[in-house]
């Protein structure tokens, strides 16, 4: 199992205040309003099986599992190219891959979990 994201409601609160006390502003970002959360348990069963596969480091079942995920809707984060990888999450019935995906950060080890082809995401939780 992957280790839990390292950011932290702590981290945010202390750059919110330190930015309050030197006189600066803050401003809420689309991006960071449009990420939500999930507890791993709430997750399909393929999620827990492409979240195994990529703690395994494979094989994944298409050629595009592990590429760099580009984050062009701007959602997620914003972090330098190459930051991000996709994997399929498998759509029972599907003759394709399906709109539902694992996105991975690497420095953090986060795990973002979209079921409508990067409209939105949800970080996965794996502490509920």
């Amino acid at each position: 199992m992957r280790f839990p994201p390292r950011i932290t409601l702590i981290g945010a609160a202390a750059a919110v205040l330190s930015a309050l006390l030197v006189g600066g502003t803050v401003t809420a970002t689309p991006a960071a309003a449009a990420v939500g959360s999930i507890c791993y348990s709430d997750l399909p069963s393929q999620a827990h099986d492409t979240l195994d596969l990529i703690e395994q480091g494979g094989p994944y079942p298409y050629s595009q599992d592990g590429t760099v995920f580009q984050n062009r809707e701007g959602i997620l984060p914003s972090q330098s190219s190459g930051y991000y990888h996709e994997y399929t999450v498998i759509t029972p019935g599907s003759s394709t891959r399906g709109a539902r995906r694992i996105v991975t950060g690497e420095e953090n080890q986060e795990d973002y979990y979209t079921a409508d082809h990067y409209e939105s995401f949800d970080l996965v939780n794996y502490g509920c």
